[in-house]
Parts: structure tokens; C-alpha cells; sequence
């Protein structure tokens, strides 16, 4: 019988771990939320956790554990790209990281990572292992050179937006610009392939990164994400309203599809005046949405919400009568198990992860082919004149998410993961 690395005699009952989250904002993307809760519960199950995190600061149920690792914050907010006041520069990382801004290409990575490995070099004896969230920075090659024991979640291969982006774009220049933009990559890629235990959402995701990434297969670990299920859940005294369609998007990028979404809707229009779309998130600046919405005359049919409270997005799932999830791809979803988790009626494309996450179409959603406006439309079109699939959809997609995807459930497993990339350092080095 072979004894659990996490009831080894060489390994300790409570884990020290330092979490890397090179930007934590807790209302944009899935970073902030991943961290809060794999934390939180980790905390809960007897471990001790602290976040070194890059601007916008996560939000932590104990803010305690936070160590804010602070950076020249060059894309805040309202103002990205913005240029530091010369006082602002401390040492020579803020110095390249400006300049690598100015060259085009996202610095905060590999900023990132490198400030985080100063603080850790002073604090070896204070943790047992190092959980690197998506940075991939070169500071992570340091720190493995210093004796940290290394591991790393890697949502999806960030290979698939550029390609995603490149595709959409409208000219020379703004392929270029991308190019320069995601320079990144190819040291996201390098560091990835040196990390000894990466974690992924899905077994799409781990495909894809094994295929587009290089990263060999044996290092590749699935631990699903998870939803809180006693936020996230039906609104017995909220009543749904009628032709109300939500979908949650952090941006309108084209992996998020939610340009097919909105030509879909101006079909169903057609039939149902009553139709009206529900945003959680807003276009950025400069984008083509606008233009989209007035030529297909959907201004007056389309709300945008933002910077909105957990609570308030709950009760948006509880009027809604129907979620969509039009992404061209997902390493997972958190829009979706957070609909399914509310009793939602959920229609999501099949793009990347997105069956893992529903099952079967008529499961516990109906599925369609990505970046297809028609079958969209049409899948729309069935959920909503059908009151019976509505709610047998919902029910399902909440007794699914209870059954697979919960915050405990992601951290015990995450937790194992952990023992057993000690338990491997520990063999090698003893």
C-alpha cells in the first residue's frame, strides 16, 4: 500500500505557503476570486497562507495575510498606460518595466515575479513551498535557484487569446501592436516549462498548454475551479423578468464572444421585442461595441453594470430568465458555475472547457458551436419559450455544481497537490 505524500512522516501536518498574484483585482477577471477562496479555505483546513500580491489588491477574508508587493501601477484603472512621476522610480526593475511598457509589450509578469523573489529571498525559512498564480515570471527561475519548492496554476495558454485577437484584428498596425504586446508569452512559455507541478482548470486547458506551451505532460495537474455556494444560489423572493437575458464578461475581447452574442439577440428581437440584454462589465475605451450596438439597433436593449457588489450580481442571476456564456473559449468558466450555482437557465457555446464545465447539452445547459450567431439564437429562442426546460436546466446546473465544483473540494485537492510536490523535493534533496 503507498502511504499518501500527506501522511508522510517528512512532510508537515500544517503547510506554509506563499501565493504569488501579480494583480489581484477582486471585480475584474478571475484571478482576485481564485485566490480569496483557494486561500480562504486553505486557512480553514489548518494551513497557513500569505498573498504576495501586485496592484489592484486582492480582497482576502483576513487582510492580515496580504503582503502588497508594490509596482509603478502603469495600467490603473480609467488610466493605463499611464507615465510615472520621476520620484516614483525605485530601483532598476521599476526602470525596465517602464521601459518595457513603452516598448509595446505587458511588463507585470515578469516585474512582478522579480520584486516578489526579493521579498522571498529574505524569508526562505518562513515557507514550506511557493504557489505561483499565472505570473510565469523569470523571478520564479530565481526562486527555485534559491530553494523554494515551485508550483504554478496556469488557468489556459494565454497562446489562444493572441491567436484569438490576431484573427479579429482590423489592420496591419493593430497586429503588429498584439505581436508586441504579447511578447511576454515567450518567457511565460520558457518558465513554464522549468515549473515542476502545474495545476490547470480543465482537461481542455491541459491540452492545449501541453500542446501550445510545451510544457511536458507528467508536470500537468487538473484541480477544477470553484464557486461559493452559499452566495452564489436561488433568490426564492426575487421573480425572474421576463425576456431578460444576462451574460458576464470581464472585457469584450474576442475570446468572450460576445460580439456573435449580440448579433443573436437582434435575431431573436425580431420575434421577442421583449428581449433585453443585461451586461456585467463594460466595453473598453476605444472599442467597436457602440458602433456594433447602434447598427444593429440595440442601444435602447443592452445595460451595461459595473463595479457592482457579489450581492447585487446574485439577485441579476435570480431576474434573469436565461444566462449566457458566448465565449469563443474558456480554460473553465466562472460565469458559468456561478449562473448553474444560482439555478440559473444557462446557454453556453462548446468553446474550449465549456462541456467539462456543463455536461451534455440539455444536461444542465444547452450547448452551440462557438462564434455561431444562428445556433445562439436558436438555442436562445428554445429557453425561452420553454418554461418546463428552464427550470429542470437550472435545478440541474445547481445540483452539478454542488456535486463537482465547490471552493472546498478545489482546495483539498489543490492541498494534495501541494503534499506531493513536497514529498518529490524532499526525495530529491535528501
Amino acid at each position: 500500500m503507498v502511504t499518501s505524500p500527506r501522511l508522510s512522516p517528512r512532510l508537515p501536518s500544517e503547510l506554509r505557503i506563499a501565493w504569488l498574484l501579480y494583480r489581484g483585482n477582486p471585480h475584474c477577471g478571475g484571478q482576485g476570486v481564485y485566490t480569496r477562496y483557494i486561500v480562504r479555505e486553505a486557512i480553514e483546513l489548518g494551513h497557513h497562507v500569505e498573498v504576495l500580491s501586485g496592484q489592484p489588491w486582492p480582497e482576502l477574508d483576513d487582510p492580515q495575510g496580504l503582503v502588497k508587493v508594490p509596482s509603478l501601477d502603469l495600467y490603473p484603472s480609467g488610466n493605463p498606460f499611464r507615465v510615472p512621476w520621476p520620484w516614483e522610480f525605485r530601483d532598476s526593475v521599476d526602470v525596465r518595466e517602464f521601459g518595457i511598457m513603452c516598448s509595446g509589450v505587458f511588463p507585470e509578469p515578469w516585474a512582478f515575479s522579480e520584486r516578489a523573489r526579493r521579498v522571498l529571498r529574505t524569508r526562505r525559512p518562513d515557507f514550506d513551498l511557493v504557489h505561483d498564480n499565472q505570473s510565469l515570471g523569470t523571478g520564479l527561475l530565481g526562486m527555485m535557484a534559491d530553494g523554494f519548492p515551485l508550483c504554478a496554476t496556469l488557468h489556459h495558454p494565454i497562446t489562444v487569446d493572441r491567436d484569438l485577437e490576431l484573427a479579429h484584428a482590423s489592420s496591419a498596425w493593430r497586429r503588429f501592436n498584439l505581436r508586441r504586446w504579447y511578447a511576454f508569452l515567450n518567457m511565460q512559455m520558457k518558465v513554464a516549462r522549468s515549473v515542476p507541478r502545474i495545476i490547470t482548470v480543465s482537461e481542455n486547458s491541459r491540452r492545449d498548454i501541453i500542446s501550445q506551451m510545451g510544457v511536458p505532460e507528467d508536470r500537468m495537474h487538473i484541480v477544477p475551479v470553484g464557486v461559493d455556494q452559499d452566495v452564489f444560489k436561488p433568490l426564492a423572493n426575487v421573480e425572474r423578468v421576463s425576456g431578460r437575458l444576462l451574460v458576464t464578461t470581464s472585457s469584450d475581447q474576442p475570446l468572450k464572444g460576445l460580439v456573435p452574442l449580440l448579433e443573436a439577440v437582434a435575431k431573436v428581437r425580431t420575434e421577442r421585442d421583449e428581449v433585453h440584454l443585461v451586461v456585467i462589465g463594460k466595453p473598453k475605451e476605444g472599442s467597436t461595441v457602440p458602433a456594433l450596438l447602434d447598427r444593429l439597433g440595440l442601444t435602447p436593449h443592452v445595460t451595461f453594470v459595473s463595479g457592482v457588489p457579489t450581492e447585487r450580481i446574485v439577485e441579476l442571476y435570480a431576474e434573469c430568465e436565461l444566462a449566457v456564456v458566448p465565449s469563443l473559449y474558456e480554460g473553465f468558466s466562472l460565469p458559468a458555475i456561478e449562473a448553474m450555482s444560482c439555478a440559473a437557465p444557462l446557454v453556453t457555446t462548446t468553446g474550449g472547457a465549456l462541456p467539462e464545465v456543463t455536461g451534455p447539452s440539455g444536461e444542465a445547459a444547452l450547448t452551440v458551436p462557438p462564434n455561431d450567431a444562428d445556433a445562439l439564437a436558436g438555442a436562445i429562442r428554445t429557453m425561452l419559450e420553454d418554461t418546463e426546460l428552464r427550470t429542470r436546466l437550472g435545478s440541474a446546473g445547481r445540483a452539478r455544481v454542488l456535486n463537482r465544483f465547490t471552493w472546498r473540494r478545489t482546495a483539498l485537492e489543490m492541498i494534495d497537490n501541494w503534499y506531493e510536490l513536497l514529498d518529490a523535493h524532499v526525495a530529491v534533496n535528501r
